[in-house]
């Protein structure tokens, strides 16, 4: 994001403070003193040249800056340092907020007011003036970490949006060709796995068919059940599963993989850690397999070590095959489409590690691949370490009692003249409270103000008790600072929401508007004027609603205009997301189509032939399901273009929808039981997938879960985690969708949304009766 020069606002306040002093000096024709020049010059040069670097190194700037103007102004005439050493200040704690967290910040304002609070009560006690400078400053220095922590929030707002809304817009063009590549790859899977080793168990057979008769009966036993397992495993490449844990760890379907390897006849040994789900895990069992599968067929027989080690730098993989036996045959040599050795590095590759392949000193082959161990896979924020938490806290207690080490080592006998606290000091807690309920106005907006207002009825008796002779306006003007902060933060969530279930959206505005009416019309009374009391209750309460109402404005505005730019950012994610299925779909549709004309068919006579107990046809019907594998991964290779008319998605299209969805960053589970039927109606298929896509679009930045359930009558959709500001939005839109096909949707102020789709088509809409007699 493109910032302005840092050094234009330092200058700016070198200019200001210039004009306030010795510039009004000079014009009312008091020449200052030469030595005072100096000091304020190098004073001034200092602070700019502070201020200029305060993004780089923002805390110490404040304290250059507050120790700079402390030590000017002593020696200098009042005013010399006014400028810089407030609104110099203020800009380096509006830096701090901006570019520290937090913590940080509100301890360096806490600091800072403690400190300049201690000053002052060291050279003037408690009572020996109003002190008003004293709850200013803290009111500047809050409001100007409050922009900054505001301009900090809504800058990691739209930088989690500007990656949002790239990350999407490169998995719209990546996710065909990423599921063009899946099911390559997959297809290939399965192939190289199961019905290799069906050809190697028939050639294994039949080769002993005359010393071990019996070895046919398991071959043919196998090659059944194998070719009901390719059957599956293709559906599952056209259709997988949309949720990410329906099925087994890693290491339980790799313990799972070398048992199957071991009942071939294969000699595996393993040694395999834990491994998490996602990219490594199914890489290292990737990798695996195919490393298997090739020894399977090159090298049958040959003694294999599979290692697998989940570190914390990284994950080594490491599958070691030795030399095979003397004599022993390779039925399933010849077999590979010579794909294999690129799709295990592909596998490495996107998840983040390297793979090398080659052979041994002993004369057998080894695949080793290294990918990300546990740290790196590891996304978690780390917590900042407790130690530099307790450093900050320690050094913020020393400057701010820094004022107090002169009173510890010289007595003074002066004290002060006034009987009790002055008023300054009065407002500067009243303002501290209030900045302190401001903290709570987004987890409890409504106790937050209610402690605002409560504490702005105290200001007319903090004026009275510290016997205040200032202008009247002042306090009441200085309470509505936080109230005008919780107005305009209930408006802007009001605006962005679309209003809340409970009170009246003006029941806050009118209830502060009372309020501030109320402890205005009291401090001017207790001044004492010639006006009447209904003229005083009605200025006060015209200053007040002007004050409010321009609050509650520019909330409202504010609101507005987040809610149009979550709304246009959703529509963005939307139609790509839709465009990237929609595309990746047909891709599939495409390949899929293919497979079921040629593999399938091929597979489902191969079981046929293993039932009738024809083990050469079986061999055979194997191999031909290999070649017109191989001739659907050229097809695919290929790549024909997309076609223009692109198929409708259906529910075998959700784990796309979730894909696209989870590159963007979001946290989404799409869930579908058992009872949902194979078949559903094409109509009910497109609405349900199309209200799945509504709901995942609504936005929100928690995780969310969807459900698909059905029973006899109905398809029933679930959706929890879904955001309150978006229920009515999501409502309207998603009746709209399944009004077509007699539909219903649920969605409450809280709890999950619910949309019910009849499986039964919806009764007729009656006709006039000149169209039933026709």
């Amino acid at each position: 994001m493109k910032r302005t020069d840092d050094r234009l606002l330092p200058l700016v306040l070198l200019g200001a403070q210039a004009i306030v002093w010795p510039g009004a000096d000079v014009i009312r024709g008091n020449i200052p003193a030469g030595a005072d020049l100096f000091v304020a010059v190098l004073v001034a040069g200092l602070v700019t040249a502070a201020l200029s670097l305060r993004r780089s190194r923002p805390v110490l700037t404040l304290v250059l800056v507050a120790a700079a103007c402390a030590l000017g102004a002593g020696p200098l005439p009042t005013g010399a340092m006014a400028v810089l050493g407030t609104a110099g200040a203020a800009l380096a704690l509006f830096t701090v907020a901006g570019e520290r967290d937090t913590f940080t910040a509100l301890l360096c304002v806490l600091a800072l007011v403690f400190w300049q609070s201690l000053y002052n009560i060291t050279l003037h006690g408690l009572s020996d003036r109003d002190g008003l400078d004293l709850p200013l400053t803290a009111v500047l220095y809050a409001a100007a970490s409050a922009a900054g922590m505001l301009e900090r929030r809504s800058r990691h707002t739209r930088q989690v949006a500007e990656q949002r809304l790239k990350r999407a817009e490169i998995e719209r063009h990546r996710l065909p060709a990423v599921e063009r590549q899946r099911m390559e790859r997959e297809l290939h899977d399965v192939s190289a796995h199961h019905l290799t080793a069906v050809v190697v168990t028939a050639g294994a057979a039949l080769g002993l068919r005359d010393r071990r008769p019996e070895l046919a009966e398991e071959a043919l036993r196998f090659a059944a059940e194998t070719g009901r397992e390719v059957t599956r495993a293709l559906g599952a490449v056209r259709a997988p599963a949309p949720s990410r844990d329906q099925q087994p760890s890693p290491r339980e379907r790799m313990l799972a993989l070398v048992a199957g390897f071991s009942q071939l006849g294969q000699h595996v040994e393993c040694e395999i850690d834990a491994l998490p789900d996602g990219a490594v895990g199914d890489a290292a069992y990737g990798i695996v397999r195919e490393a298997l599968t090739n020894v399977a067929r090159h090298a049958p027989g040959a003694r294999t070590t599979v290692t697998c080690r989940y570190g914390d730098a990284r994950t080594e993989v490491v599958v070691t095959s030795a030399a095979p036996p003397a004599g022993s045959p390779a039925h399933g040599a010849g077999l590979g489409s010579g794909r294999g050795q690129g799709f295990l590095r592909s596998r490495a590759r996107e998840a983040g590690g390297t793979l090398t392949s080659g052979p041994t000193a002993e004369g057998g082959w080894e695949v080793s691949a290294v990918l990300p161990g546990r740290l790196a896979a590891a996304s978690v924020k780390r917590p900042v370490p407790w130690q530099y938490r307790l450093a900050q806290v320690t050094a913020a207690v020393g400057l701010a009692v820094q004022p107090l080490l002169p009173l510890l080592v010289v007595r003074t006998e002066s004290a002060s003249s006034g009987p009790g606290a002055s008023a300054g000091v009065l407002f500067a807690l009243l303002a501290a409270g209030q900045a302190l309920a401001l903290l709570w106005r987004r987890r409890a907006p409504r106790a937050a103000q209610g402690v605002v207002l409560g504490l702005a009825l105290l200001w007319p008796v903090a004026t009275a008790v510290g016997e205040y002779t200032g202008w009247v306006l002042l306090p009441p003007l200085l309470s509505m600072v936080a109230t005008c902060a919780v107005v305009a933060s209930g408006a802007a969530r009001t605006a962005a929401t679309e209003g809340r279930p409970g009170l009246p959206v003006w029941a806050g505005p009118v209830v502060a508007v009372v309020v501030h009416a109320a402890a205005t019309t009291t401090a001017l009374v207790h001044r004492g004027t010639s006006f009447p009391g209904w003229v005083l209750a009605a200025g006060s309460t015209a200053l007040a609603a002007l004050v409010v109402g321009a609050a509650w404005w520019g909330g409202t505005l504010r609101g507005h205009r987040r809610r149009a730019a979550r709304s246009a950012q959703a529509d963005h994610l939307a139609a790509w997301t839709e465009e990237a299925v929609r595309d990746a779909w047909a891709e599939r549709r495409r390949i899929a189509t293919g497979l079921e004309t040629t593999v399938l068919a091929r597979t489902a006579d191969m079981v046929a032939q293993a039932e009738a107990g024809r083990l050469e046809e079986v061999a055979e019907r194997a191999r031909e399901a290999l070649a017109a594998m191989r001739a659907l991964l050229d097809a695919v290779r290929d790549g024909e273009a997309v076609p223009a008319l692109r198929p409708q998605p259906t529910l075998q299209a959700l784990d796309l929808l979730a894909h696209q969805i989870r590159a963007t960053g979001r946290d989404v589970e799409i869930h579908l039981t058992d009872r949902i039927p194979r078949r559903l109606p094409t109509t009910v298929d497109l609405a349900a997938y199309h209200a799945c896509e509504t709901v995942l679009a609504a936005g929100g930045e928690g995780p969310m879960t969807v459900e698909l359930d059905a029973d006899d009558t109905a398809l029933t959709l679930t959706a929890t985690g879904v955001p309150d500001t978006v229920r009515p939005t999501l409502r309207r839109r998603l009746s709209a969708q399944v009004a077509m096909v007699g539909g219903t949707v649920t969605a409450g102020p809280s709890g999950p949304v619910r949309v019910l789709l009849p499986l039964t088509a919806p009764p007729a809409a009656p006709q006039d009766d000149e169209k039933g007699q026709r």
